[in-house]
């Protein structure tokens, strides 16, 4: 028996406001393989289609037409509450708006996850210091996120979806609310948990961010196409 790709698509299609003069088709016959423990960048310019594709791997949106397979299952027969069993358990997102609730602490944006999960309640308060002190954070776990910088913010972002310990990570624009420096310290911390075996998705039009993923595609047109890294013209000091 063959190696099962962690993510397989095939002729994955996107419509939305079908049958209407107003259709767009977001995604076009997407063909694709994600091995486990890859760093993989999508590149592409707003409205390319990039968290359309990246909502249908996260199984947050529904394909019009086509199959997509993780771990060898056919996610398109999946009720929903499979569907939210694997978002919570196997599915990390860092979103570029952090998708945090300001007013709470980090400590508790972080254990958001848990509380859906199998972790008994007893473990939540050391398993969600365990994780923020990963990302650099143990240091702020009480402080309130509206009063944290934009990297801390991300970090946190990062450290909720790593608290389950999913097998894939999923970033949009993990860079789009942060300045160049503080993009490159992020992208590092995802290249680390990369290194730890973690299988990371990033989508990004942001050719610092693309320069450190291991393997690149380009989306335009809702056609995805491979990418050579010397096509960035951009190469980050290591």
């Amino acid at each position: 028996m063959g190696i099962i790709s962690l993510i397989k698509t095939k002729n994955l299609e996107k419509r939305y406001k079908q049958g209407t003069p107003a259709e767009v088709l977001a995604l076009d016959g997407i063909n694709m393989e994600v091995e486990e423990g890859e760093m993989l960048g999508i590149l592409g310019v707003s409205g390319s289609g990039k968290s359309t594709l990246l909502h249908i791997l996260g199984c947050i949106d529904n394909p019009t037409k086509g199959d997509y397979y993780l771990e060898g299952e056919d996610v398109n027969k999946k009720g929903d509450r499979e569907l939210a069993k694997i978002r919570n358990e196997k599915i990390g997102f860092v979103l570029q708006e952090y998708g945090l609730i300001l007013n709470k602490t980090a400590h508790e944006n972080v254990s958001i996850p848990l509380l859906f999960g199998s972790t008994k309640f007893g473990n939540i308060k050391d398993k969600t210091f365990e994780i923020l002190n990963k990302v650099g954070l143990s240091s702020v776990t009480n402080r309130k996120v509206k009063d944290l910088s934009g990297g801390q913010k991300q970090r946190v972002a990062i450290a909720r979806a790593l608290v389950n310990d999913p097998d894939l990570i999923l970033a949009d624009e993990p860079s789009g609310a942060l300045d160049t420096d503080t993009a490159k310290k992020i992208m590092e911390l995802l290249v680390e948990l990369n290194e730890d075996g973690k299988t990371i998705i990033t989508v990004t039009h942001d050719p610092v961010v693309a320069s450190f993923c291991k393997r690149l595609l380009n989306l335009e047109d809702g056609k995805l196409s491979s990418m050579d890294k010397d096509d960035l013209n951009y190469h980050p000091n290591k």
